[in-house]
């Protein structure tokens, strides 16, 4: 059974990404879901931009960094949005990362943002709606479809859902969508029953 860590986006540690995880974790999957933000839930992605910005990218790193340093190796990275990013981090320089899961978000290979080239081995799912502003219209699908192409079909899928919401599998938003998040779900558990 895969160990997943799965990180929050910029609303916090929603019930609904508690939810999410414990859907993710049936059929013996452990999943971890560190709160970055103390219990903050920022009402609105703007609020939660606005509070993730007080903190700082390193500063969340940092966070982050703790909350993987006592689990074990051979983890999936999991996150939504901003915690996408965090997932994709660690999936790239933490050593032993069996996969990542990247929910509404990616990262670029190449460029400022980049942390460095994909590791042999490691496979990756992502996830978003085909015109989620936040997503597909601000590079996140370009750089999805460079990683999924640069890891191979057999390490590598993109699935994308007809809509523009962001943050459609957390069921305690307004943004929720039942039926994509329930697709979200069956892929993801596929993924991570392939990992063992």
């Amino acid at each position: 059974m895969a160990e997943v860590v799965l990180f929050h986006h910029v609303q916090g540690l929603t019930d609904g990404i508690r939810a999410f995880a414990e859907e993710l974790g049936t059929g013996g999957h452990t999943v971890h879901t560190p709160d970055l933000f103390d219990g903050e839930r920022p009402a609105t992605i703007d609020d939660g931009i606005a509070f993730a910005d007080g903190i700082g990218f390193k500063a969340l790193s940092e966070r982050v960094d703790r909350a993987v340093a006592e689990l074990p190796g051979g983890l999936v990275y999991g996150g939504f949005s901003m915690g996408s990013a965090q997932a994709q981090r660690l999936a790239q320089t933490r050593p032993g990362a069996r996969g990542a899961l990247l929910y509404e978000g990616c990262i670029p290979l190449t460029g400022d943002w980049a942390f460095g080239p994909w590791p042999d081995g490691v496979a990756v799912q992502i996830h978003g709606m085909d015109k989620d502003p936040l997503f597909a219209l601000e590079g996140d699908l370009d750089a999805a479809r460079e990683l999924v192409e640069t890891v191979g079909p057999e390490l590598g899928q993109l699935f994308l859902y007809p809509g523009d919401r962001h943050l459609f599998e957390d069921s305690s938003l307004p943004s929720y969508d039942p039926d994509a998040a329930a697709q979200v779900l069956r892929h993801s558990r596929e993924f991570l029953d392939r990992l063992g």
